[in-house]
C-alpha cells in the first residue's frame, strides 16, 4: 500500500511518516520545499512536489497512491492562507482523489469544531469534513484535542527560564494527546474496516486546566514561575475592536478562540468509540505526567552537561 502524506514536515505529519515507514508502507510526501523536507527522504520516504495553492500540481501527486493521510493545515496566525489552503485547496484535492479512485482518505479535524462556526479555523475544518463526507470517498476523520508537544513552548520553557506564564482567568479543562499515539491510531485505522466512514474523537480520560499544567511543570522541574492572569472579557473586547480594521483581522481571528473559554466547554464529546473501533486500550496511551517528566529529565541532563563543559573550559583557560 502506498500512502500520500500531506503536512509531512509538521508536528503530527512527521510522526505519521515515521510510524508508517516502520510498519512497512511505501510513503510519498506531498511537499513544496524539498530542502525543508530532506530529513523525510533520509528516513526512506519519497518526496513529491505539490502545492495546494497550485491546483495543477495536485493530480500528478496521486499517481500510484492507495490512501491519503491529510495532516496539512495553515497556522491560525494567517487565516488568509488557511482559507486558500484548508478550503479551496482541500476541495480540489478531495475531488481529484475521487477521480483517482483513492481507497481511503484520512483527515484531521478539531474536537467540537462544528460547535464554533464563528471561529475561522474551526469553521474551515468543519467545512472540509463535510466536503469529504459528501464526496463519498471512503474516509476516516480524527477529531483531535491539543498535543503534548504544544505545551513545551507555552508552559515548560517559561517555567525553566523563570519567565512569567500568561493564562486566562477562566481556565477550561482540555484533553491532550501525544502525536506519537495519534500516528499509531492513524496507521492502525488503515487496516481496520470498521474505521471506514467514521468520525473518531481522540480524547483521554484526563483533562487539564492551564493552572494544573503549570503546577505539574513546577513540580517536575523543581522551579517556580510567576502566573499572570488575563480576564477573558478583556481578550473578547480586544477581539471585537481588532475586527473593525482589515490590517488587524488576523489578530481578531486568533482571539476568536476566546469563545471556547467563555463557553466553558470541557472538550469531551458525548460519545467516543475510538478505542472500540481501533481495538485500543486507553491505558496504553502516553500520559501527560510521563511526557513532561521525560522532557524535563532530558533538558536538565543537557543543562548539567553544558554547565560541566563550561567549568572544564574555564579551568583550561586558567591553566593557559
Amino acid at each position: 500500500m502506498t500512502l500520500l502524506v500531506l503536512g509531512a514536515t509538521g508536528t503530527l505529519g512527521r510522526q505519521i511518516v515515521r510510524q508508517a515507514l516502520n510498519e512497512g508502507f511505501q510513503i510519498k510526501c506531498f511537499v513544496r520545499n524539498f530542502r525543508r523536507a530532506s530529513f523525510l527522504k533520509e528516513w526512506g520516504a519519497e518526496l513529491i512536489y505539490g502545492d495546494l495553492k497550485l491546483p495543477e500540481t495536485i493530480p500528478t501527486t496521486l499517481l500510484g497512491v492507495t490512501a491519503i493521510i491529510d495532516a496539512a493545515t495553515a497556522r491560525p496566525s494567517d487565516l488568509y492562507d488557511a482559507r486558500q489552503i484548508d478550503l479551496k485547496g482541500k476541495y480540489i484535492l478531495i475531488q481529484a482523489a475521487k477521480k483517482a479512485q483513492i481507497k481511503h482518505y484520512i483527515f484531521f479535524s478539531i474536537l467540537n469544531a462544528y460547535k464554533y462556526p464563528n471561529i475561522p479555523l474551526m469553521s474551515l475544518k468543519a467545512s472540509i469534513e463535510n466536503c469529504l463526507i459528501d464526496s463519498r470517498i471512503n474516509y476516516t476523520v480524527f477529531n483531535l484535542p491539543s498535543f503534548f508537544q504544544g505545551l513545551i513552548n507555552q508552559y515548560a520553557l517559561p517555567v525553566l527560564d523563570n519567565q512569567s506564564v500568561w493564562i486566562t482567568s477562566e481556565s477550561t479543562p482540555v484533553s491532550y494527546v501525544s502525536t506519537q499515539d495519534v500516528a499509531k491510531m492513524t496507521i492502525k485505522s488503515l487496516s481496520i474496516q470498521r474505521s471506514i466512514n467514521k468520525t473518531l474523537s481522540v480524547i483521554t480520560k484526563d483533562s487539564w486546566s492551564s493552572y494544573e499544567i503549570i503546577q505539574l511543570c513546577e513540580k517536575i522541574s523543581g522551579r517556580k514561575t510567576n502566573i499572570v492572569k488575563i480576564p477573558v472579557i478583556i481578550l473578547d473586547l480586544i477581539r471585537k475592536l481588532t475586527r473593525y480594521f482589515q490590517w488587524t483581522w488576523n489578530i481578531s481571528d486568533r482571539l476568536a478562540f476566546v469563545e471556547i473559554l467563555m463557553a466553558e466547554n470541557d472538550f469531551h464529546p458525548s460519545s467516543n468509540d475510538i478505542y472500540e473501533v481501533l481495538l485500543l486500550q486507553e491505558e496504553n496511551l502516553e500520559n501527560l505526567e510521563n511526557y513532561l517528566q521525560e522532557y524535563f529529565e532530558k533538558i536538565m541532563k543537557k543543562l548539567k552537561e553544558l554547565n560541566y563543559q563550561t567549568i572544564q573550559d574555564s579551568e583550561q583557560m586558567d591553566v593557559f
